[in-house]
């Protein structure tokens, strides 16, 4: 029986969303600008990189033609390559938002059809009377923040007074989000988390999409640090996902970095955490020496959005792009005969693009594994089909939102 392991690069837009518009993100094109920057030296970092973008394993598995097809160009300084040896093309987003479960919940063949719920972006983020509860209910003396940021940003203005006074840091963004950074050892990572739980049952009626624990260390705002003790507390999925499908007939889903959040920890066998790209990417690598016949290993790929799409800083986001790149002959070393490989993202973060928050694009699609004969799938209708793509490949009954390309 197959086995499948679906890559979510978070973030790696390729532009040309047809609804880019509606979401002030008209010529937002995560790959096609850092490609752009690189070209123009713009990229450049002394130290991390120089020079134009190389990605020469993606762009032998149809990454520039993808991107081509979805934005209409080439991207810049990027040599194309003669031969393609993926299936590859790329979706559009049909559910109403560019925030991560939206875009991973379509992934896994279930889009969102409902509106979520978000905070004003002008005066106070959060009503008096909310805030009052939680901070009744979480005993606290109050809290810091209470508005629209950046977490690096908010952590560096609040982090000393937050050490002072026990207020835990609270903001929010563009996204259908409750984000709290507090200090893992003077606040306590425990009780991070149980204040979390209280944001969210409180948030609940309110249909905000996440509430997200941000713990941090450091004494300073000099060495102020988040940590990979991140936890998001996600409303569950409104119908059965694909890896609720998988669970369901018997099969294991791994979940590597966050994914078992995303998904509110519905339809997920094994939760496996790892702090930054390379430690998911050995992460992963290890799960797919352990994967059994029929089980999907789901791996979501943090650093492009947050550590370098988010904070605007296009030689890291190059630099990560190129660090991923090469590592994937590894994973090709580890396919058994029957295995399949999707490369894909939930959403984009240009970072050229104006503010800090996610960008509205199509996504690429790169499929491959031993057999599976190379082709143009074109532009999808949703990102559901990638979640189909892997229930036919695993043999489980379908959904209704998506179409197999296999």
């Amino acid at each position: 029986m197959p086995r499948a392991f679906l890559f979510v690069l978070d973030s790696f837009g390729v532009g040309g969303a047809p609804d880019a518009t509606t979401y002030g993100d008209e010529g937002a094109n995560t790959l096609g600008h850092i490609a752009e920057f690189c070209a123009a030296g713009a990229g450049d970092r002394e130290g991390l990189r120089a020079g134009p973008l190389q990605l020469p394993n993606m762009s032998a598995l149809g990454l520039l033609h993808l991107a081509k097809a979805a934005s209409g160009r080439f991207p810049a300084g990027m040599p194309v390559p003669e031969k393609i040896y993926a299936t590859y093309g790329s979706a559009n987003e049909v559910s109403r938002g560019k925030d991560t479960p939206s875009g991973h919940w379509e992934i896994a063949g279930t889009p969102v059809t409902f509106d979520w719920g978000y905070f004003p972006t002008d005066g106070d983020a959060f009503s008096p009377d909310f805030l009052e509860s939680l901070c009744r209910a979480a005993d606290v003396p109050g809290i810091l923040g209470n508005c629209h940021a950046s977490g690096t940003d908010i952590i560096a203005r609040f982090g000393e007074e937050h050490i002072r006074t026990g207020k835990p840091i609270c903001y929010t963004s563009t996204d259908s989000v409750f984000q709290v950074a507090a200090h893992e050892t003077h606040f306590g990572l425990d009780r991070l988390m149980t204040f979390c739980a209280i944001a969210r049952a409180l948030l609940d009626p309110m249909n905000i999409g996440r509430v997200i624990a941000r713990p941090f260390v450091g004494e300073r705002v000099a060495n102020f640090q988040r940590t990979g003790n991140r936890r998001d507390f996600s409303v569950p999925p409104p119908e059965p996902t694909l890896l609720d499908r998988l669970v369901k007939e018997g099969r294991n889903v791994h979940a590597i970095g966050k994914i078992g959040d995303i998904f509110a920890h519905q339809g997920v066998s094994r939760v496996i955490k790892a702090n930054g790209n390379q430690a998911l990417m050995d992460a992963t690598l290890d799960a797919m020496d352990t994967a059994e016949d029929g089980d999907l290993v789901f791996t979501n790929f943090v650093d492009f959005d947050m550590v370098y799409g988010h904070r605007r800083d296009v030689p890291g986001y190059a630099a990560a792009l190129e660090a991923f790149d090469a590592r994937l002959p590894e994973v090709g070393g580890k396919l058994k005969p029957g295995d399949l490989v999707i490369l894909t993202a939930d959403h984009g973060c240009d970072p050229t693009w104006r503010g800090t928050d996610h960008t509205r694009e199509r996504v690429p699609i790169i499929a491959y594994g031993p057999g599976l004969r190379p082709r143009d799938i074109g532009i999808r209708s949703t990102y559901a089909d990638i979640g189909e793509t892997i229930a036919r490949h695993l043999r489980i009954p379908t959904g209704q939102h998506g179409r197999s390309f296999l």
